[in-house]
């Protein structure tokens, strides 16, 4: 699909993701900063409740896990050891003419629909040069060579030994987790099998990020280690793998837009034995929404030797020692939160030949879950629906509005994916009574304002 297709796809999307206050283009007031976003106030409270939702599933609800928060900068041996300074790098390839910079693999999927991955760079140069691929921005076709590009942002600190004072900020969580392997197996009741969870930042020095927040330099994991004997490998990877199915239905992606994609041999990171991906139907196409590598003892023994610490486990029962192996789901919170927009974005024609712009998120992940209104800006109405606003806003993220036709206030609901309106209206005043309006069917109903709780809690879940 061409770059003018994509982002004709995304459009009415990326404009509802700013209207709307979701998503945010970075330093809009300095005429941006490529490939950087702020969440708005609807967009941060939707991450929130994706991560404490995943935090909640994969880790409170679990007995065999426990949580850490590591640092962004690690040790540069750290990067060393995990093979990041050698082998975390892509081929860049620019156009002599114009200057553009691209993937060379993406270069070669987008001009010559060939598959890419696996190829060497001399093979890509190769296929670059003996089918004349021309520049997408210019139409030259002049490219230099390809080469690699380390994808790790470097900084500078004060010197703290012989390392020098370059440090880096980390691709990947994962690496503070098996740093802190023998910590946690000193100061917590864990026995193998357990995991290890942790939500943060990562920083990737990305060729040609885009296609809106499916892929930035900035981004947050959910992600999780989990330390198992080699034997279990396989009965835990496939049990590991139900659960990332099972959590984009929680989380209410359509179970038909969500594919696996298992990764051939000789297209394995270094330190995977197996990988498979969860994939999307975005509408740019089919793309890596989350990832589920068995990376086997690789980490834990290359942090043994570079460190000189015995990173051993120890079986309380039998005293046997080994290094544990490792099956380890990923997930990235700005793909979720695109794929969540993608999915429940809907353009609808209602029978009065009306459209209305809705928001079809699953009630656990909405921004916002009620909205209160009262039928007109008049005394005692106000004051009665603020009372029922300041009764469920305990409670859940609620919103209040007056303002305009109750119509229009609907509309605007719609388009945050709020489940639920409140209406206080006269009869209101009469019998203690609500308008109740589904956002997905809009039926209406009435309810005691003293079962409003009781309900809601139900078809919040």
């Amino acid at each position: 699909m061409s770059t003018k297709n994509i982002q004709d796809t995304l459009k009415p999307i990326v404009a509802l993701a700013k209207r709307r206050g979701f998503v945010y283009p970075g330093s809009e007031i300095y005429g941006g900063f490529a490939n950087t976003y702020s969440f708005g106030p609807y967009g941060v409270e939707l991450k929130k409740n994706v991560k404490d939702l995943w935090w909640k599933t994969f880790v409170h609800e679990r007995r065999d896990m426990v949580g850490l928060d590591g640092p962004i900068l690690l040790h540069p041996k750290a990067w060393k050891a995990s093979g990041h300074l050698e082998g975390f790098n892509d081929a860049l390839i620019d156009c002599k003419a114009c200057k553009g910079r691209f993937r060379c693999d993406h270069l070669i999927e987008e001009t010559l629909q060939l598959n890419a991955d696996g190829l060497s760079v001399q093979q890509m140069n190769d296929l670059v040069t003996k089918n004349k691929v021309k520049c997408p921005k210019c139409g030259a076709q002049d490219f230099t060579e390809a080469r690699h590009f380390n994808l790790m942002f470097h900084t500078h600190m004060s010197k703290t030994g012989s390392d020098g004072d370059v440090a880096y900020l980390r691709p990947e969580t994962a690496q503070a987790i098996f740093l802190d392997f023998r910590n946690i197996t000193d100061t917590m009741r864990v026995r193998v099998p357990f995991g290890v969870g942790q939500i943060g930042k990562a920083f990737r020095n990305e060729i040609t990020p885009g296609n809106f927040i499916f892929r930035v330099v900035e981004f947050e994991q959910m992600e999780i280690e989990y330390f198992i004997r080699e034997n279990a490998w396989e009965k835990t990877f496939e049990a590991w793998l139900q659960d990332m199915h099972k959590w984009c239905k929680l989380i209410g992606l359509s179970p038909s837009r969500v594919h696996e994609k298992e990764h051939p041999k000789e297209q394995l990171s270094h330190y995977s034995k197996r990988t498979v991906d969860l994939v999307y139907d975005f509408p740019f196409g089919t793309s890596e929404l989350y990832g589920l590598a068995y990376r086997t003892d690789f980490d834990l023994k290359r942090h043994a030797e570079f460190s000189g610490q015995n990173l051993e486990y120890t079986d309380p029962e039998t005293r046997e020692k080994f290094i544990p192996h490792v099956i380890e789901p990923t997930f990235g919170v700005e793909r979720t939160v695109l794929a969540l927009l993608c999915d429940a974005y809907d353009c609808e024609t209602l029978e009065n030949g009306e459209e209305r712009t809705v928001l079809h998120f699953h009630p656990r992940i909405a921004p916002v879950k009620v909205a209160v209104f009262p039928l007109m800006k008049k005394e005692p109405l106000v004051e009665k629906a603020m009372h029922v606003f300041k009764k469920l806003q305990k409670l859940w993220l609620c919103e209040y509005d007056e303002g305009g036709a109750i119509g229009k206030r609907y509309r605007r609901q719609d388009e945050l994916g709020t489940p639920f309106c409140l209406t206080i209206d006269f009869d209101t005043l009469e019998n203690d009574t609500v308008t109740l309006r589904d956002r997905d069917s809009m039926k209406q109903e009435r309810v005691p304002i003293n079962q409003l709780i009781d309900l809601l809690s139900e078809k919040l879940i």
